[in-house]
């Protein structure tokens, strides 16, 4: 039997190409996808803003189901027992738990992250990317089954945006009574807002498209600040530093992919608060503004960048989305479905900022 996936054959170029389904060794299994997202990483990916990921099988965020397991495979990382027509969601990266950031517990730091998602398409198993007819599971690659309850829509955004924004705010101290401003509201700022507002935080979004404004506050903003209002960085710190009494927020959640966010996060954050930043992947990406410093230092800050995540924050992003399912339109984060062959109308799409997430099935 042969499976179908989306290469990435040069800058801005997509193929279907058509390989052999693989035998399945001892540990590792074989996956139908249902259902991916294109995530703005993907965008990234497409346009070469990636130096590690090019000439790749695109895609990443998603949901499948078991078609083979390998010998020995028949419980998922958290001993839930497994049979095949099971849907599972993937830790996307790999943990090696042998380098030296695994061996000091830093496991989102994995040197071996890449292994699978940076080979080229015609390198067996082939099926390394989340757009495509299936996914090969490499054994030692953390997943859990998908509870009952969650359909393909709900949960397939879970093991990367959610599980990523649950890690970085799990690790700046979001709490009960803070003000959080979340920078963005796409994907992961929509969930950030979900969980900042589940754990009893303030929430303010900033954000300019109408459709993601309004998403916004179906995800728990208290407060948006709009572009097309406050149009300036001066007038959307003013406007923060007005919601929030002159202090500034607690916490500042960067994920819009915009090196010029950073700077605005800095005057959104108050004295003694924290920066995470999430969305900015691209070294490519400069500041063409002057940046001093000592506003850092002066307004005693903590930043810390999040790429990637503690594998087993996937399992707390499903326990996350069962236990808010009903207060959160988590399905609505796309409001439509392309197949593999129309992916370059998912990529156009995504690229539009009108949908948080377009959604791709194999056909």
């Amino acid at each position: 039997m042969k499976g179908r996936l989306v290469a990435l054959a040069g800058l801005e170029k997509t193929e279907i190409q058509e390989y052999d389904l693989p035998e399945v060794e001892p540990g590792a299994g074989l996956l139908k996808v249902r259902r991916a997202n294109v995530c703005g990483s993907d965008l990234h990916i497409y346009h070469h803003l990636s130096v590690a990921l090019r000439d790749i099988v695109m895609g990443h965020e998603f949901v499948a189901e078991i078609e083979q397991l390998g010998a020995g495979l028949t419980t998922d990382s958290a001993g839930a027992e497994l049979r095949v027509g099971d849907r599972v969601v993937v830790v996307y990266f790999y943990t090696c738990h042998r380098c030296a950031a695994c061996d000091r517990g830093d496991f989102a730091m994995c040197l071996n992250s890449m292994r699978s998602m940076a080979l080229r398409p015609e390198t067996a198993p082939h099926f390394h990317g989340a757009f495509a007819t299936h996914f090969y599971l490499p054994p030692g690659q953390y997943f859990y089954k998908v509870p009952d309850d969650l359909d393909d829509a709900e949960v397939a955004g879970a093991n990367c945006g959610l599980a990523q924004v649950m890690f970085a705010l799990d690790k700046m101290g979001l709490g009960r009574g803070q003000t959080v401003v979340v920078q963005g509201a796409g994907g992961l700022g929509l969930y950030a807002a979900a969980l900042a507002k589940t754990s009893g935080a303030r929430v303010i979004v900033v954000e300019g498209e109408p459709a993601r404004v309004e998403a916004a506050r179906r995800f728990g903003a208290d407060d948006v600040v709009d572009f097309s209002v406050h149009r300036t960085a001066q007038e959307r710190a003013e406007q923060v530093a007005a919601l929030t009494g002159g202090r500034g927020a607690d916490l500042v959640l960067e994920v819009t992919g915009r090196a010029e966010a950073f700077l605005e996060a800095i005057e959104f954050a108050r004295i003694g608060g924290g920066i995470a930043s999430v969305g900015n992947l691209n070294v490519g990406e400069r500041f063409q503004l002057t940046f001093a410093p000592a506003l850092l230092t002066r307004k005693q800050l903590r930043v810390h960048g999040y790429l990637r995540y503690d594998p087993w924050y996937l399992r707390k992003a499903l326990e996350f989305l069962q236990a808010t399912k009903d207060r959160f339109p988590f399905a609505s984060l796309s409001d439509r479905v392309y197949t593999i062959d129309e992916i370059d109308q998912a990529i156009a799409r995504s690229e539009s900022r009108d949908v948080a997430r377009a959604a791709v099935v194999p056909g």
